[in-house]
């Protein structure tokens, strides 16, 4: 593991910690699932780039799916 992908999972795993405290304080699915996704995901993708696009993609999809 490269700092890199440990400095970017650091970064996503606040945003993560983020979309779920407010999913959950407004009872909304899609920003406390795609919370937890972004606290978790790091721990499995192993490439910074990769990294990269993953937290990005979840953390658009908030903005994009609204239900």
């Amino acid at each position: 593991m490269s700092t890199a992908t440990l400095m970017w999972g650091v970064i996503f795993g606040a945003i993560g910690m983020g979309f779920f405290v407010y999913g959950k304080r407004q009872g909304a699915m899609i920003p406390l699932l795609c919370g937890i996704a972004l606290m978790v995901f790091p721990y499995f993708v192993s490439n910074a780039w990769a990294t990269v696009v993953v937290g990005g993609l979840l953390m658009a999809i908030p903005y994009f799916v609204r239900l």
